[in-house]
């Protein structure tokens, strides 16, 4: 598991750290503030899940593209975009047809990918410290 973890991008895993974040601050505030609990918490952890999907499908591509020249790196990383809004598309009108999960809270779980990348430099500072700190502490 270690080395699995070692070879994802610690960007990456800020990323994700932050989208999950910002899922629990949105669950705090939903808690107090939703009236139908269940159907806010379910929409918001879909789009939570939705945009860490998103997040690693960016970074394979991105990886992927590197490897590749100029222009087939451009055509290969529009062709993975339109598939990543594909599913974002699905996965909300699905969120608007099952009567069951509110759909605003599962766009407010997947623009978390974007409050999550504006909060990476500050997750990397916590993140840097938690471990500065655990390092101390053995």
């Amino acid at each position: 598991m270690k080395e699995k973890i070692a070879g994802v991008n610690k960007t990456l895993i800020e990323l994700l750290i932050g989208i999950l974040l910002f899922g629990i601050l949105c669950q705090a505030a939903g808690a107090v503030l939703a009236n139908q609990l269940a159907s806010y918490s379910s929409g918001l952890w879909i789009g939570i899940v939705t945009a860490m999907a998103a997040a690693v499908h960016m970074y394979r591509s991105i990886d992927k593209a590197l490897d590749l020249d100029e222009n087939s790196a451009g055509k290969k990383l529009q062709m993975q975009s339109i598939i990543r809004y594909v599913g974002i598309v699905m996965v909300m009108g699905i969120t608007m047809v099952n009567g069951f999960t509110n759909p605003l809270a599962a766009f407010l779980g997947i623009m978390g990918l974007k409050v999550a990348a504006y909060m990476q430099p500050f997750t990397h500072k916590l993140i840097i410290r938690f471990l500065a700190k655990e390092k101390t502490e053995s």
